[in-house]
């Protein structure tokens, strides 16, 4: 599971065998994890962390949103 990302304490990875779903980022901190889709950029799942820590995120992903959609797609093409 690569780390692709990290900023103000979160850490932006993939699952390695998550081929089959569209492009989306993992986000963990302190304990807390959640799942944003990448493109449009929604909240897919939450354990753990504030709505205010989930804005955070959000802005950190709509403003990163090209780089990550770039590293999906690098990584998951060279896996295929």
């Amino acid at each position: 599971m690569p780390t692709v990302l990290r900023e103000q304490g979160f850490q932006f990875y993939f699952y390695s065998h998550e081929t089959m779903e569209p492009p989306h980022v993992h986000v963990d901190k302190g304990g807390s994890s959640c799942k944003y889709w990448i493109s449009p950029v929604a909240l897919a799942r939450n354990h753990g962390f504030s709505e205010v820590e989930l804005n955070r995120i959000r802005d950190i992903i709509l403003n990163k949103q090209d780089f990550l959609l770039s590293k999906w797609h690098e990584y998951f093409n060279r896996r295929n």
